[in-house]
């Protein structure tokens, strides 16, 4: 069903889901106080790049785990074409 959203904790569909999208895993910089900081994923011409620090995937998932949460996210929009909605939510 197009724009409807989903959640998951996969690893592997979330990673795809983001590289699907020429995206990174990363942190708003200066949040990161020894154990991860503000998760975020990083759209390449999304204007955010320079608040953010891309990070790798082990310590995105080590952070995602520990702070036990989900993954929101739309795959297409109701017209059809990809959608880039994701929210971290609870679990």
């Amino acid at each position: 069903m197009a724009g409807a959203a989903r959640k998951t904790t996969d690893h592997e569909v979330i990673k795809s889901w983001v590289e699907e999208r020429d995206g990174r895993p990363s942190l708003v910089k200066g949040t990161g106080n020894g154990n991860g900081g503000v998760l975020r994923i990083s759209f390449p011409g999304y204007g955010a790049e320079g608040s953010l620090e891309e990070i790798t995937w082990e310590e995105f998932f080590r952070i995602f785990d520990d702070r036990k949460l989900a993954f929101l996210h739309q795959d297409k929009l109701e017209n059809g074409q990809q959608s880039r909605f994701f929210k971290f939510i609870s679990r």
